[in-house]
């Protein structure tokens, strides 16, 4: 018997839209995926769900798709305000996201981490140190796929760690959920994704959603300054929650990562991580600690933590110039960062399509930390005006292949070359990784034609 009509709105590219459908055919609904983007264009996550009765209207929405149905599934990365939404729901039709699925049917224990910078970073580190502690997890959300369709597999004794967005936690303002979340996490609030939510406050108060989904004493574990660019955040959630602040509760101090007076290992054991992850990984030992992990146990993992790509990742030597891939960057204050820990001054490559966040910080930095830029994409022109008015060496390109290869020519044995876009990929790529991973192609291509000449 069927469960009944279920509109999937957005297949994407990275395996949420196909995780939904395949989790809500299994339950018996009928299933229709609508995209905009056409068959061609999503010829991986159509082919991905072969063995799944689905039904595809594709290049395209169709507002009955979306009113004539029992429920539908709203990808994140639709605003809730989008037409077909508030049509659905004019119609009395129920609007769910992905998330908000997953919330309702999970078993065990739940952390959630958000943040302008550092969630994924912060949700891989608690996930490895859940695991080496023992403690049975499974890691998912904006990280990286869909976990309903593993929902069957999970047992009420593991905790599941999901990394949520603004744009997911948007979603879920409309959703009846509570006392779902057994710790949440916020790495920090800063600036980003403006073109969407339209101010910092309103970007804030998607982040600080997640605070509504606490179970009652559940800790809130927070980075530097949360609490106080947390506006939103009332007093009678602050007294229902208890929260724990860098700086006050969670502290690095003594050469050592503290939770309240309880050291949770030794900073000189991270020193393989950069230095802007240490206040990722405190957060993720202290979060550890709080689900059960021991002190002990915290203690010995450390020297094992490994980091995600593409965040200030240290590729080493190539060709005599030492390398720095973080493309995870998008924003201009994410780039400032990576400046900042590098030490002497370093050739940047930045650029792509600019979102609605200043660059003053980034190009007075820029100016002291970089003894070149080489822009590259959409915003290159325009942000070539304020580097130079700044008094930088500031070259422009069109595509990262000329702007890697510029760089290139630019340095020489000894210098540091750095890949912090600062801008958001769309402009030429399908997302960050894919641009990050045309650079690291690109330096391969030089360091080959460097050997053999």
């Amino acid at each position: 018997m069927s469960a009944g009509r279920v509109t999937v709105q957005g297949l994407g590219h990275f395996g949420g839209g196909a995780g939904v459908a395949r989790f809500l055919a299994k339950e018996g609904w009928r299933v229709t995926v609508t995209d905009l983007q056409t068959a061609e264009e999503l010829h991986e996550p159509v082919a991905s769900l072969n063995d799944v009765e689905v039904r595809f209207v594709l290049g395209g929405h169709r507002e009955r798709d979306f009113t004539d149905t029992d429920l539908v599934v709203a990808n994140p990365a639709v605003s809730p305000r989008n037409s077909y939404l508030v049509a659905a729901r004019a119609a009395g039709v129920r609007v769910v996201s992905e998330v908000g699925l997953f919330l309702e049917r999970a078993p065990g224990r739940i952390a959630a981490v958000t943040g302008t910078q550092g969630k994924s970073s912060t949700a891989h580190f608690l996930h490895q140190l859940l695991l080496q502690a023992d403690i049975p997890a499974r890691l998912g959300g904006n990280i990286g796929g869909s976990l309903l369709d593993l929902l069957p597999l999970i047992s009420a004794q593991e905790v599941c760690v999901v990394e949520l967005s603004s744009y997911q936690l948007e979603s879920l303002t409309s959703e009846s959920l509570s006392d779902r979340l057994d710790l949440a996490i916020i790495t920090n609030l800063r600036e980003d994704h403006l073109e969407r939510h339209g101010t910092v406050d309103a970007y804030h108060a998607a982040k600080l959603e997640l605070t509504r989904l606490l179970t009652e004493g559940a800790p809130l574990l927070m980075g530097p300054g949360v609490l106080e660019r947390a506006h939103t955040l009332s007093a009678d959630t602050l007294a229902r929650v208890e929260p724990l602040e860098i700086g006050s509760a969670l502290r690095i101090e003594q050469e050592r990562f503290h939770l309240r007076a309880e050291p949770l290992g030794e900073l000189e054991h991270a020193q393989h991580l950069p230095l802007f992850q240490h206040e990722n990984i405190l957060l993720a030992l202290a979060a550890a600690r709080l689900l059960g992990a021991s002190s002990k146990a915290l203690a010995a993992s450390l020297q094992t933590l490994d980091g995600l790509s593409h965040r200030l990742e240290d590729l080493g030597e190539r060709a005599g110039r030492r390398v720095f891939d973080n493309g995870v960057s998008t924003t201009p204050d994410s780039t400032r960062s990576a400046l900042l820990a590098l030490p002497g001054r370093v050739t940047l490559l930045a650029g792509g399509e600019a979102k609605s966040l200043p660059i003053d910080a980034l190009v007075e930095t820029a100016r002291e930390r970089a003894r070149q830029v080489v822009l590259f994409g959409a915003a290159a022109d325009t942000w070539a005006e304020a580097f130079r008015g700044a008094g930088c060496s500031c070259e422009v390109v069109e595509t990262v292949r000329e702007a890697t290869a510029l760089a290139w020519s630019l340095t020489e044995d000894g210098d540091v070359v750095l890949f912090s876009p600062a801008a958001a990929s769309f402009d030429a790529y399908k997302n960050f990784r894919a641009r990050a991973m045309d650079f690291r192609a690109c330096v391969d291509s030089l360091v080959e034609a460097a050997s053999s000449s």
